[in-house]
């Protein structure tokens, strides 16, 4: 659910802040308060088109800060995921958009940067607004057949004829590799067995990549360290006066001292170990010495295999297990032009059964749609009727088209608002209060299984009056058992089943125009309900008329 919406410097609203509870929550206020300006906000933090000429004068920027309690947060920590922010922490998401007077404005997502798109797809999940400047997912088809899936139960009917749709694409795709788009097979063969003999040819190992410039540093250095290292062979063991030498000789000299001086003893075995560490020394400095090579054939064997691992590297890849994996690919796909005519065959047999059986699960899932598109028709048609369309027709159409991955239907929302007028697309409607007042029959009818948590109904009570306005009231308190519900409306009838109601109002001060926000319960409620109904001059009758109203709707 919303927690919190707050704007800062958009339009006349310098400050203002609003806490939404659980259910209906109910706004208000006279004209050109600034309602719309609430909902405006809103929508822009939820991706809508950012107009800077609405940040408010001599502000640089224009804030707008949304935090949502998530209760199920899979799908939008999905989207957080994609880019790279850490998923939301207890369920808060906090969402803040800025518009900048001057220069580009910014989208954070729990205070990490994103795109605009970013936020427009975690805004889909959760907020629905249906007003004049809404983005209206009733009028989308793809909504609409999700609609009827709900409605109808039909998610195992879909979730078949996915797994169909998917297996046909592979196949299709497993195809399409098979004949590679080239139109000249043979040349592609060439072309292949050019580059299997190529790396084949080259024997790769992986000493190509670990040992082979060490090798050649050897080989290329091999006179200098053959010189460097008799030297040291000459100076620890090998030479006339070597250290080894030179250690032996002054353990005789400690042995003729221990027999005199019992410490020399003690000095003698240090001594010992001295000499057996050099000697141990001089022995793997030799053993290193045996594995120089200064023969320059060597060297340049050495040289001309470091080309070609160079050569190969450019056109194969930077390390030898990529040479090796080009290697294993080109032999597969050659094995497979090899054969190509019989894995195609085989391939279209398995293709055309999967069609087959794609179709029947298509067939199912369509016969699933049709029957439940007569009862979702049936049921919201009634709803509009409750709703002040008397005499109005709903229907759900739906077509049989070529299959695609959502099924072979496509689903039309249509909608009569008056006798003797033809059903027309609901999407051709003009009246935003129609589609409004379609929308809430719509989500009274699919309360249950509608998976978006917050709705936004702003002029939902455009010309209709009365026992109508009852009639959109309760429809909302029901529709605000399953969902938050924020509403806009004119109407004291529909305002009197708010569980909380917000006032918005705008004053002067220092010559410039504010607009608040403020709860509203008890008496102040009712003198809210009041001015509703009698204008500004209250009186005795319609203070009294609005406590009854919100007393039969308690």
């Amino acid at each position: 659910m919303l927690n919190l919406l707050r704007v800062q410097n958009l339009a006349i609203v310098e400050e203002a802040s609003m806490l939404p509870g659980v259910g209906l929550n109910i706004i208000t206020g006279e004209t050109g308060a600034g309602k719309s300006i609430l909902m405006g906000a809103l929508d822009l933090v939820l991706g809508g088109r950012a107009d800077k000429s609405l940040v408010r004068s001599g502000a640089a920027e224009a804030q707008v800060e949304a935090v949502f309690a998530l209760a199920a947060p899979a799908a939008v920590n999905a989207v957080l995921a994609e880019s790279g922010i850490p998923p939301c922490e207890d369920g808060q998401l906090i969402i803040r958009r800025t518009v900048a007077a001057a220069g580009a404005g910014r989208c954070l997502l729990n205070d990490a940067a994103v795109t605009l798109q970013t936020i427009r797809r975690v805004g889909a999940l959760l907020v629905d607004i249906h007003g004049p400047n809404d983005h209206q997912s009733l009028l989308d088809p793809a909504f609409q057949l999700d609609l009827l899936d709900s409605f109808g139960r039909c998610q195992s009917a879909r979730a078949a004829y996915d797994e169909a749709w998917q297996t046909v694409v592979a196949l299709e795709r497993r195809r399409a590799e098979l004949l590679g788009g080239s139109a000249d097979t043979a040349s592609e063969i060439d072309r292949l067995q050019f580059v299997m003999d190529e790396l084949a040819g080259a024997h790769l190992t992986p000493a190509d990549d670990t040992d082979l410039i060490r090798e050649h540093a050897e080989a290329a250095n091999a006179e200098a360290i053959l010189q460097s290292g008799n030297a040291l062979l000459a100076g620890l063991t090998d030479g006339e006066g070597s250290a080894f030498d030179t250690l032996a000789a002054l353990q005789h000299r400690l042995l003729e001292l221990s027999r005199i001086l019992p410490e020399a003893e003690g000095w003698r075995a240090e001594l010992q170990s001295a000499a057996t560490q050099v000697q141990e020394l001089g022995r793997t400095i030799a053993g290193c010495l045996q594995r120089i090579d200064a023969d320059p054939g060597r060297l340049q064997q050495l040289e001309e295999r470091m080309a070609l691992i160079q050569k190969l590297r450019r056109k194969y890849g930077a390390t030898v297990q990529d040479m090796l994996d080009t290697l294993q690919k080109t032999r597969n796909r050659l094995d497979d032009l090899a054969a190509r005519d019989e894995r195609l065959a085989g391939l279209d047999a398995e293709i055309a059964t999967a069609l087959t059986a794609r179709a029947a699960r298509a067939a199912v899932l369509s016969k699933t749609r049709a029957a439940a598109s007569v009862s979702l028709a049936r049921a919201i048609t009634r709803e509009l009727r409750d709703l002040g369309f008397l005499r109005a027709g709903f229907g759900v159409d739906v077509t049989p088209v070529s299959p695609r991955p959502d099924g072979a239907d496509a689903v039309s929302f249509g909608f009569a608002p008056n006798p003797g007028e033809p059903m027309r697309a609901l999407r051709d409607i003009a009246s935003s209060g129609e589609i409004a007042r379609v929308m809430l029959a719509v989500k009274t009818v699919l309360a249950r299984h509608d998976r978006i948590p917050v709705l936004v109904f702003d002029e939902i009570d455009a010309n209709i009056g009365g026992e109508v306005g009852h009639a959109v009231g309760r429809k909302l308190r029901t529709v605000a058992a399953t969902h938050q519900v924020l509403c806009i409306t004119h109407l004291p009838q529909v305002a009197v089943f708010g569980d909380s109601h917000f006032v918005v109002s705008k004053a002067v001060q220092k010559n410039r125009t504010l607009t608040r926000i403020s709860p509203v319960t008890d008496e102040a409620r009712a003198e809210e309900i009041a001015r509703m109904l009698g204008g500004k001059n209250l009186t005795s009758v319609t203070l009294e008329h609005a406590r009854k109203l919100l007393e039969t709707t308690a």
